[in-house]
């Protein structure tokens, strides 16, 4: 079923059913006539709302999303874990300074959430590995003498994403922080530059990953061949901020000679891009 998410597809839908019955209607004007539809002022609203809620399609990015629904790329054999076990791997792990990853014992299995995700269930292949179902994520938990888990590593579109465990006074105090990001929804100083830089670095093919944190600088390498066509785009024109999503990322809008994008990027407390993804704009 497709709700707002959907929109550009509906816009599409539209636009060919109207011409098949010879009743013009322009790209914008059908995206305008959507964004009613779903009870938004304009087009713009609607996108950054489908922006702050959605996951990303073409992606740069270090931040992870275990909640985007896709089909495992392998089959996994499911054993059996002693609930007992699965108590040492209870409790927070920090992906960055915006989002933390929980982990909650449920019965013989886990349940995990990221910051702003919805939680997913994840079964054991191993006393210490562990796989979702519902999309292509695997989590390794690093354990010391006790067997409590010190750390973990979140297997996901092909990078590995260590994170550290944490108190919960730590949890709590990121998530505080992040919350009070999203509610004033006030972009965050550089983000703006950051991304002009990010995107012209891109569209050259020569990105400057020293600017980067160390996984999202892999992340780029890896993916450079699928974000070179944002160089077919041309210059960028403007930028426009949008809003804070749920993670504490600044949300922009980017109109460039041919064609438009919406970023997400965040920074750390030294002014590097931990998080940076994108996806078409109108």
């Amino acid at each position: 079923m497709r709700d707002f998410r959907d929109a550009k597809a509906m816009a599409q839908t539209l636009r060919e059913t109207l011409g098949a019955k010879s009743i013009p209607l322009t790209h914008s004007d059908s995206l305008e006539l959507i964004a009613r539809l779903f009870g938004q002022r304009d087009w713009n609203t609607l996108a950054a709302r489908i922006q702050a809620a959605g996951p990303p399609s073409m992606s740069a990015q270090a931040a992870a999303d275990p909640a985007a629904e896709s089909p495992p790329i392998a089959a996994r054999q499911e054993i059996a874990v002693d609930p007992a076990a699965l108590d040492h791997y209870s409790g927070f792990y920090q992906l960055n300074d915006r989002a933390v990853f929980t982990v909650t014992p449920d019965g013989h299995h886990l349940m995990m959430q990221l910051t702003g995700q919805r939680a997913v269930r994840f079964f054991a292949e191993s006393p210490t590995e562990f796989f979702a179902k519902i999309v292509d994520a695997q989590v390794s938990f690093v354990v010391g003498p006790d067997g409590r888990a010190t750390s973990l590593v979140l297997h996901q579109n092909g990078s590995d994403i260590p994170m550290a465990r944490i108190d919960a006074a730590t949890a709590t105090k990121i998530a505080d922080q992040t919350a009070e990001r999203v509610k004033h929804q006030s972009a965050s100083p550089g983000t703006e530059a950051a991304l002009h830089r990010l995107i012209d670095g891109i569209a050259s093919g020569k990105p400057d990953y020293n600017a980067m944190s160390p996984a999202l600088a892999a992340a780029t390498r890896k993916q450079m061949q699928w974000l070179q066509p944002l160089a077919d785009l041309g210059n960028i024109q403007s930028i426009r901020f949008l809003g804070v999503g749920e993670q504490g990322e600044d949300v922009y809008s980017v109109r460039q000679d041919n064609g438009a994008t919406h970023w997400r990027i965040a920074l750390d407390d030294k002014g590097i891009i931990s998080s940076a993804w994108v996806t078409p704009g109108p």
